[in-house]
């Protein structure tokens, strides 16, 4: 089992050098200084990365997700007209090299935005020109095509009529390219009006796409299953070879006593790790306070 954290280490971003991965800038700076200044903050968020994973490994953490802001407004443009894109590629090359040898899980975890089953082809398009970046970074990375390396999203969206928006999400998955697919993973949902574990299933059972069980949000949308009968539906999923991953959180109004806390809210830390059920999983904790919400359990 290995636990895991996303995005950001919040030790090194209060370093006085500021690592992080999300440098970024609003639209009016991008138009202004343009391909150039892009492409310098990514430079620096892809060093900042090996910074991170460096510091991961020595503290036995074997699990992270990458940021998806990693290049600014990359909608905007192809990696490889950025003018540090040479050396980026090289330093991504040196990261998936150190997550190899060192036996790290990277994953990512495209924003909401990304829907399969929307009915609206702006959507789409757009969701596929997200989801091919995230590809072609995990290919510059030099990660498996497979979901240990998963880029994992949400169905999103059910129009009145879940059964015909996941019959689209299956539709719109054969326009993305193999490296995507074989990557491609789905979550279920924290709203009773959207997709649990068994109606994941329909989709799996279309697609094979495996299915990433995230114990809270089955708190409020369980389809009728226990948490054990839904964490092991969704481990059937998974090829036999990859150890399944799940989300866990715990909601910050057991935490805090605030009655203006959404039950759907995540704490900033964990008290326990969740049953396993004698399953072997990586663990991907969403907690606020990232790798200081794990690190005395993996101690």
């Amino acid at each position: 089992m290995n636990l895991g954290y996303a995005c950001i280490n919040m030790a090194l971003s209060k370093n006085k050098h500021r690592i992080t991965t999300n440098r970024g800038m609003v639209h009016k700076t991008f138009m202004k200084k343009g391909l150039d200044y892009a492409g310098s903050l990514a430079l620096l968020n892809v060093k900042d990365l090996l910074t991170i994973l460096k510091w991961n490994n020595k503290n036995n953490i074997k699990f992270f997700r990458i940021s998806s802001d990693m290049f600014p407004w990359a909608s905007h443009y192809r990696l490889n007209m950025l003018p540090q894109f040479t050396e980026i590629k090289n330093i991504l090359s040196d990261i998936g090299s150190f997550a190899k040898t060192n036996n790290l899980r990277l994953t990512f975890h495209p924003g909401p935005f990304n829907v399969l089953a929307s009915p609206r082809d702006s959507v789409i398009t757009n969701t596929i020109k997200d989801l091919e970046l995230h590809g072609i970074i995990c290919d510059m990375l030099n990660l498996s095509q497979s979901p240990f390396n998963k880029i994992n999203i949400h169905c999103n969206g059910v129009y009145g009529n879940k059964k015909s928006a996941m019959d689209r999400f299956c539709s719109n998955f054969k326009l993305l390219s193999d490296s995507v697919q074989k990557r491609l993973t789905l979550e279920n949902d924290d709203k009773e009006s959207m997709y649990s574990v068994i109606d994941l299933m329909y989709i799996h059972k279309k697609i094979q796409i495996p299915i990433v069980f995230d114990y809270h949000h089955h708190k409020f949308c369980n389809g009728g299953l226990t948490e054990k009968e839904a964490l092991e539906l969704a481990i059937s999923t998974w090829p036999k070879s990859i150890n399944p991953v799940v989300h866990y959180s715990e909601s910050k109004s057991l935490h805090i006593s605030d009655k203006k806390i959404k039950d759907q809210a995540h704490s900033d830390y964990i008290k326990k790790i969740p049953n396993t059920y004698g399953h072997d999983l990586d663990i991907m904790v969403e907690a606020k306070a990232k790798e200081q919400a794990i690190l005395s359990f993996i101690k």
